[in-house]
């Protein structure tokens, strides 16, 4: 396959990470990592068994994603892509950009690491507020 096919595949993955988890999909928004796939945010590291609660937790909106600089060596990739959520109900932005490492699997394309940064007011670039979601059971 070639590095422009590549790309266009890890695109699509993270378009389709933007639309499951703005629809609230659950099982899509899983699909697109693979098995041992982890999401970081909030000085915490959760993994795919965290995501339902982790998404049922979080405030719900649009995730308004920007075309991601992605690097691709053999396998492996990484990538940064800009993000802005806007808030369903007040319309409130948060915005900042997640950091990303890829394998290709038998499936396609998947996540491995995503990674939030967001930017404050302020200017900060920070991973967000430390236990602001609290995993039940730890």
């Amino acid at each position: 396959m070639s590095t422009n096919d590549d790309l266009i595949d890890i695109q699509q993955l993270l378009a389709k990470y933007a639309v499951t988890i703005t629809k609230e999909d659950i099982d899509g928004l899983v699909s697109v990592f693979t098995p041992d796939g982890t999401y970081s945010a909030f000085g915490d590291t959760f993994a795919l068994k965290d995501f339902p609660d982790l998404v049922a937790a979080a405030p719900k909106g649009l995730f308004l994603t920007g075309t991601a600089l992605i690097e691709v060596d053999g396998d492996e990739g990484s990538g940064t892509q800009p993000l802005c959520f806007i808030d369903h109900s007040t319309h409130d932005m948060r915005i900042g950009y997640y950091t990303d490492t890829y394998r290709r699997t038998p499936g396609g394309w998947r996540l491995v690491t995503r990674r939030m940064t967001f930017i404050r007011r302020s200017g900060l670039h920070d991973s967000g507020i430390p236990h602001a979601f609290e995993r039940p059971g730890v």
